[in-house]
C-alpha cells in the first residue's frame, strides 16, 4: 500500500490535536495584569506541547518520505503513535494548571515517553518490512537519540517524585534535543 492516505489521516489528526489543544486556552477572568499572568504556565505548557507536537509532525512527515510502502503492522503502529499524541492535549492542561503538583508532571511525562516509545516502534516497524538495503536503516543507525529521549523521559518520571521542576527539565531537554531537524533522511531521499 502507497503511504498517502497514512500520511493524510496522521496530519489530520495532528490537526485536530493542537486545535484542542489551543480551545483549552481560556483568556484572563479580567483585563489585569496578574490574571494575564497568572495564564504564564497554562501558556508556556502549550508552547512546549505545541512544539512537541510539531517536532513529531516534522519527523513523521520525514518518516514517511523515505518509506515506499506500509503494511497492516505500519498502519496499527502508526495508529499507537497517533493514540499517545492524543493524549497530549489532556495532560497539557493539567500540567499547565498544577505543574508544582507531582501527579500532573508525572502524566506528562508518561504520556511523552510513551510519545516516543510508539515513535520508536513505528521506525522499528517500518525498517522491519523494508528490505536489508532500506536508506532509512543506514539512517537510523543504532538510534542513540531515540534511546536518550527515552531514558531522560523515564528520568524525568521518576525525578517528579522529589522534584517538579527537575522533571520538567528533563521534558524540555528531550525537546530542545529534537529541535535541531534531523538532517540524515533529507539527504537519504
Amino acid at each position: 500500500m502507497k503511504t498517502s492516505r497514512l500520511e493524510a489521516f496522521s496530519d489530520g489528526v495532528l490537526a485536530i490535536i493542537i486545535t484542542i489543544m489551543v480551545l483549552e486556552l481560556k483568556a484572563p477572568e479580567d483585563t489585569s495584569l496578574n490574571s494575564l499572568l497568572a495564564k504564564t504556565p497554562v501558556f508556556i505548557s502549550y508552547i512546549v506541547s505545541f512544539i512537541y507536537l510539531g517536532i513529531y509532525w516534522n519527523n513523521h512527515h520525514h518518516l514517511f518520505q523515505i518509506t515506499q510502502w506500509v503494511n497492516g503492522k505500519i498502519l496499527w503502529a502508526n495508529l499507537h503513535l497517533l493514540f499517545w499524541l492524543s493524549l497530549i492535549p489532556f495532560t497539557t492542561a493539567w500540567i499547565g494548571e498544577f505543574y508544582n503538583e507531582t501527579l500532573p508532571v508525572i502524566a506528562y511525562g508518561v504520556v511523552l515517553l510513551f510519545c516516543a516509545i510508539a515513535y520508536f516502534i513505528l521506525q522499528a516497524q517500518i525498517i522491519k518490512s523494508h528490505g536489508e538495503e532500506f536508506p532509512l536503516r543506514k539512517v537510523v543507525g543504532s538510534d542513540q537519540k531515540g534511546k536518550i529521549s527515552i531514558i531522560c523521559y523515564s528520568l524525568g518520571v521518576a525525578s517528579s517524585f522529589f522534584s517538579t521542576w527537575l522533571a520538567i527539565a528533563f521534558y524540555a531537554l528531550v525537546a530542545i534535543l529534537w529541535l535541531m531537524p534531523d538532517r540524515r533522511i533529507e539527504e537519504s531521499i
